[in-house]
C-alpha cells in the first residue's frame, strides 16, 4: 500500500482483518486486540484533544485508513473524554447528529451518571452503543429479565459442572423459566439466559463468551464487599463485541454484562 507494490489481487487486502479473525476462530486462537492492522484496537484513539484531531484529520494520527485492511476506527470513551469524543462515536452510528442535537446531552448525562457508579466504556463499545440507540428510541425490548438464581457446590470435581442457574424472563410476551448448568455461576447464568431467549432467536446458539475481566473498584471497602466492574467479550465466530456491568455483587455485575451482550447481538441481527 505504501510503496505501490501490488502483491495481491485488487481489493483482496481489504479482507485481511476478516481473514485473520476467521482463521483465529477456526484454530481456536485468541487474536490479540493490539495486533497491527487486524487487532480490534489497532485503530483506537483515546483522550479528548487526540480524538478531536483524528476527527478533523485522521491522517495526522493514522498511517493508513483502517478501511483499507477491513478494520474500523474506534474512539475510546474514558474519564478524560470530551463532548467531541462522544459525538464522534455517535456519528459512527448516526452520521447526521451534530453537537446541538438534544439526544447528545441525554447520552452524555447518562454516561456521566453511570461512570459515577463505576461504569467505564473504554473497553465496552457494545454497551455504549446500546445507550445511544436507546436515547434515539431506536431499539426494542427483545426480552426482559424478571429474576435469576444461582447455586454452586464444592469442592470442585474434575469434568463436573459445579454450578447451576435459573432465569425467569419474558420474551415476546411469553414468560420463560429456564435452568442450566455451567462451569461456575457466570457460565451457568449465560447458558440459562441464552437457553431461554434462543427459543425465539436461534442465532444465539452460535454466541459464546471469549473473555471475562473483573476489576475491584473501591479499595476502601473489603475486597469481597467492594463495587465490582465486569467486562465480557462475546463472539459469534464472525464478530466480537464487549459489554460491561457494575454491582457490589460480582454475579449481578456479570449478569448485567451478559444481558447487554445478548441484547446487542439481537439488535445487530435485526437492524
Amino acid at each position: 500500500m505504501k510503496r505501490g507494490c501490488q502483491c495481491l489481487q485488487k481489493n483482496h487486502i481489504v479482507k485481511l482483518t476478516l481473514t485473520a479473525r476467521l482463521i483465529a476462530e477456526i484454530s481456536n486462537f485468541k487474536l490479540s486486540s493490539n495486533l497491527p492492522y487486524v487487532g480490534s484496537c489497532a485503530f483506537s484513539h483515546k483522550a479528548g484533544m487526540h480524538i478531536d484531531g483524528v476527527y478533523k484529520n485522521s491522517k495526522s494520527f493514522e498511517h493508513i485508513p483502517p478501511e483499507l485492511v477491513g478494520n474500523e476506527r474506534k474512539f475510546l470513551i474514558s474519564e478524560v473524554a470530551g463532548k467531541s469524543t462522544v459525538l464522534a462515536k455517535i456519528n459512527k452510528i448516526y452520521p447526521n447528529v451534530d453537537k446541538n442535537h438534544p439526544a447528545l446531552k441525554e447520552i452524555i448525562d447518562t454516561i456521566k451518571d453511570l461512570e459515577y457508579g463505576g461504569y467505564q466504556f473504554e473497553g465496552a463499545d457494545a454497551s455504549f452503543e446500546l445507550i445511544v440507540h436507546k436515547a434515539f428510541k431506536n431499539i426494542k425490548e427483545y426480552f426482559k429479565v424478571l429474576d435469576f438464581k444461582t447455586i454452586g457446590q464444592g469442592p470442585l470435581v474434575e469434568n463436573v459442572m459445579s454450578s447451576s442457574a435459573i432465569t425467569k424472563v419474558i420474551v415476546n410476551g411469553v414468560e420463560e423459566v429456564t435452568g442450566a448448568n455451567g462451569n461456575g455461576p457466570v457460565d451457568a447464568l449465560n447458558n440459562a439466559l441464552r437457553k431461554a431467549v434462543a427459543k425465539f432467536y436461534p442465532s444465539l446458539n452460535n454466541v459464546y463468551l471469549s473473555d471475562y475481566k473483573v476489576r475491584i473498584l473501591d479499595g476502601k471497602e473489603s475486597a469481597t464487599a467492594a463495587t465490582t466492574r465486569v467486562i465480557i467479550e462475546s463472539t459469534d465466530g464472525m464478530n466480537t463485541w464487549s459489554t460491561v456491568g457494575v454491582s457490589k455483587d460480582i454475579i449481578e455485575a456479570s449478569f448485567k454484562a451478559l444481558i447487554d451482550s445478548i441484547e446487542y447481538k439481537l439488535f445487530k441481527e435485526n437492524n
